[in-house]
């Protein structure tokens, strides 16, 4: 295998075990133990991990190893002020570069699924779908400065889903509603309104994001809080 693919190869493994925190927040790794679990050799451990440093998920510190970057209280609070000053701003100024069947397809998902079905009781489906209609609004910004430093607050964002575990079912149906709330001026071109139920929405997320980490304070990984 090329080089340049077992470098892919050595990044991938390693992010996603930090995403789905297998590689919890606070945790110190090193080379050996990176070498033994991916077998690979250091030099595309160590290209990997140049770069997920630059991304903010692991701190090299010398003479220590290597540690997950912790995750904190005050970074939800970044994340989520990043996220309002991005996603109500795009759809306000580049909502009209929107997919409207895209809007028609969240649309009919959200307004006929059932937060008790089946589908929604898997976490990863849910969070795949509330990814892609964020993704879908910043997705249409034409600027590659926003949508590069959107890119790094949805890892962080991902790893606290994945922290925070079971999202409730009056949640999800809350979750439905304030999308649609968003849905329906933007199918009206209403970009205005559409901006406003965004923040809103976000609002709330940070609020349930809150309520989930603290309920599990006492379970919650090495390096949360």
């Amino acid at each position: 295998m090329p080089k340049t693919n077992l470098k892919t190869v050595a990044y991938n493994a390693i992010r996603q075990k930090i995403v789905t925190c297998e590689f919890a927040p606070g945790t110190f790794l090193n080379e050996e133990i990176l070498t033994d679990a991916l077998g690979l050799s250091r030099t595309p451990i160590r290209d990997a991990l140049s770069r997920l440093e630059q991304e903010g998920l692991v701190e090299i510190k010398p003479k220590r190893g290597i540690m997950v970057t912790p995750l904190s209280v005050n970074d939800i609070n970044m994340i989520f002020e990043v996220r309002n000053l991005y996603e109500p701003y795009i759809l306000l100024n580049y909502g009209s570069l929107l997919p409207a069947d895209r809007l028609e397809e969240f649309y009919n998902i959200f307004l006929h699924k059932n937060a008790d079905s089946e589908c929604f009781q898997n976490n990863d489906y849910f969070y795949d779908l509330d990814s892609d209609f964020h993704l879908m609004i910043v997705g249409c910004c034409p600027n590659a400065y926003i949508q590069n430093n959107y890119n790094l607050i949805r890892t962080q964002n991902a790893r606290f889903r994945y922290m925070t575990g079971n999202i409730s079912n009056n949640r999800l149906e809350d979750t439905f509603r304030e999308h649609l709330d968003i849905i329906r001026p933007c199918l009206q071109k209403n970009w205005k309104e559409a901006a406003e139920k965004m923040v809103c929405h976000l609002e709330e997320s940070k609020k349930a994001t809150f309520r989930l980490i603290f309920q599990g304070r006492e379970n919650a990984p090495i390096g949360l809080f």
